[in-house]
C-alpha cells in the first residue's frame, strides 16, 4: 500500500489517519507534541515537529503519495500562523511530489447578499474578515502553485463538523450533547431555527482520502457530501429523541451575552466575525462532488445514532 502524511491530529486528522490505516496504508501523523492523544492506532506513526518548518516537514513527507493538511492553529492565531503553515505544506508537496489535500471550510466565501442560496464551489472567495481572508488565501496560494505545475493540490471544504470525535470545537458537540443527555436545556449560537449544514466527521475523512487518489479532483475545491440542512433546533430534537431523554428546550445565546462572554473567552470573541453563519441560512451544496465521485453523505439517522452512542460512552450518561 502507500505512505500518507497527515498533518494535524484534531478530529479530522485523527479520523483520516484511522481510515487510511484501516485501508492498509502506512500513515505518519505530524503534530507539535508527537503523541496520539488517545489510544494508539496500529499502523499510525506519530512524529513531533512544527509543521510550519518547511525543511523538517519536507523531510517528513518524502516518499508520501499524499499530504493531508488537517492542522489548524488556535482560532485567535489564524491570521498570524496560517500563512507559514500553508507555505510549509506547499513546499513539502513540491519537494516530495505528493498530492496536497487541504481541509478547508466555508469561511472564505464570507457573508453573501443572498444567504438563502446554497453555497457552491464556484462562489467567489469574497470574505473580508481576517479569518475568512486567511482561509481563502491558503487555497489561492496552493491553487496558484498547482496551475504553475509546481505541485498537485486539491481542497476539500466542510461545513461545521458533527459526529463522533467532535468535542469542544463543534457547535453541536460539547456545549450541547452532554446537556441534552441529561435532559437539560441547551444554548446555541445564533438563530436556532435557521437552516444550517452540518458535515459528518467520518464523511470528511472519507472525502480527504478519496480525492487524494482521484486525478480528476486536483486543481479545484470540492464540498464534502453533506446531509440536507437542518436547523440547530431540529438537530437537537433528533439527538434528544435518539437519546430517549424527551424534548429539551433550545435557547439562543443573545448577541449581548456573546459580547460579554467574549471578554473572558478568546474563542467566543473570535466567533463574532462568523456569527452571520448562525443568524441566517447557511446551506452548503455538495452535488458537484456527488456527481464526480463515489462518496455520499452518511444518512442522517445513522449520524445521530453514532453521535449519541459516542457521547454516552465518553460521558457515561
Amino acid at each position: 500500500m502507500s505512505f500518507h502524511l497527515v498533518v494535524g491530529h484534531g478530529p479530522a486528522g485523527a479520523a483520516t489517519a484511522r481510515l487510511l490505516a484501516g485501508q492498509g496504508h502506512e500513515v505518519r501523523v505530524v503534530t507539535r507534541t508527537g503523541g496520539p492523544g488517545g489510544p494508539a492506532v496500529e499502523g499510525v506513526e506519530h512524529l513531533a515537529l512544527d509543521a510550519s518548518d518547511p525543511v523538517r516537514l519536507a523531510r517528513a513527507a518524502r516518499g508520501a503519495v499524499a499530504i493531508h493538511g488537517c492542522a489548524a492553529p488556535p482560532l485567535p492565531q489564524w491570521a498570524g500562523r496560517w500563512p507559514a503553515l500553508v507555505s510549509a505544506l506547499c513546499a513539502a508537496a513540491e519537494d516530495s511530489g505528493a498530492v496536497l489535500v487541504l481541509l478547508g471550510n466555508l469561511y472564505g466565501y464570507g457573508p453573501r447578499p443572498d444567504p438563502a442560496r446554497p453555497m457552491t464551489e464556484d462562489l467567489p472567495l469574497a470574505a473580508t474578515g481576517p479569518k475568512g481572508r486567511v482561509r481563502a488565501q491558503a487555497w489561492e496560494r496552493a491553487r496558484a502553485l498547482h496551475e504553475a505545475g509546481r505541485i498537485r493540490a486539491v481542497e476539500v471544504r466542510a461545513s461545521d463538523f458533527f459526529g463522533p470525535g467532535v468535542t469542544d470545537g463543534g457547535h453541536l458537540a460539547a456545549r450541547v450533547v452532554p446537556a441534552l443527555l441529561g435532559g437539560r436545556p441547551v444554548t446555541v449560537l445564533g438563530n436556532p431555527d435557521a437552516p444550517h449544514s452540518w458535515t459528518y466527521l467520518p464523511d470528511v475523512a472519507r472525502a480527504l482520502v478519496e480525492v487524494a487518489g482521484e486525478e480528476l479532483a486536483w486543481g479545484r475545491a470540492w464540498h464534502v457530501p453533506t446531509a440536507p440542512a437542518a436547523s440547530a433546533r431540529a438537530m437537537v430534537s433528533l439527538l434528544a429523541a435518539q437519546a430517549g431523554t424527551g424534548p429539551v428546550a433550545v435557547r439562543r445565546l443573545s448577541p449581548v451575552l456573546l459580547g460579554a462572554a467574549g471578554l473572558f473567552s478568546p474563542l467566543l470573541r473570535e466567533l463574532r466575525e462568523v456569527r452571520y453563519q448562525f443568524d441566517r441560512p447557511f446551506v452548503m451544496d455538495s452535488r458537484a462532488y456527488e456527481a464526480a465521485f463515489t462518496l455520499r453523505a452518511t444518512p442522517l439517522p445513522e449520524q445521530v445514532a453514532a453521535t449519541v452512542a459516542w457521547w454516552r460512552e465518553r460521558t457515561g450518561a
